[in-house]
């Protein structure tokens, strides 16, 4: 299992705070990670799939996966 880099618990702390507005969160993926939210959100989406990303922060990595399962079961 390989570690997590420096950008992957980036994604992750990014994605575990509480956000008002979408606005918001797109301007500190920008700001905080100098990439586009389409990166952003494929980076999530592949760590959402790594091992080493549910042992860092299972209680985060479950609640997406829960979340990306039913958004599929929905289309």
């Amino acid at each position: 299992m390989a570690a997590l880099t420096e950008r992957d618990r980036a994604v992750l702390a990014l994605e575990a705070r509480p956000w008002r507005t979408a606005g918001a969160k797109e301007r500190a993926i920008r700001a905080e990670l100098d990439i586009s939210a389409t990166r952003y959100y494929q980076l999530l989406n592949a760590l959402l799939d790594n091992p080493a990303a549910l042992a860092a922060d299972p209680v985060l990595v479950n609640r997406l996966r829960r979340i990306r399962e039913r958004r599929r079961a929905e289309r």
